[in-house]
């Protein structure tokens, strides 16, 4: 399996994150940007929902290089 690198994968999963909690904040639907990276976490992950990539990418992440472990306590 093609493994995403950590940096591009750390870059979608922040800003996934960022922007679903602003739509939730606002009661609104996801916008075709949070589509997008919805897609692109299920494509660099190998699944097809996204809270299942979301999971596989921390896996990732927490299991790469001691500098992208250490972002993820932050």
């Amino acid at each position: 399996m093609l493994m995403p690198h950590p940096g591009f994968l750390r870059d979608v999963v922040d800003e996934y994150e960022a922007l679903s909690a602003e739509e939730a904040a606002r009661a609104s639907e996801p916008s075709p940007r949070a589509r997008d990276l919805a897609y692109t976490l299920c494509v660099s992950t190998c699944t097809r929902d996204v809270r299942v990539a979301m999971e596989a990418a921390r896996r990732l992440l927490a299991a790469g290089p001691e500098s992208e472990r250490a972002r993820l306590v932050e």
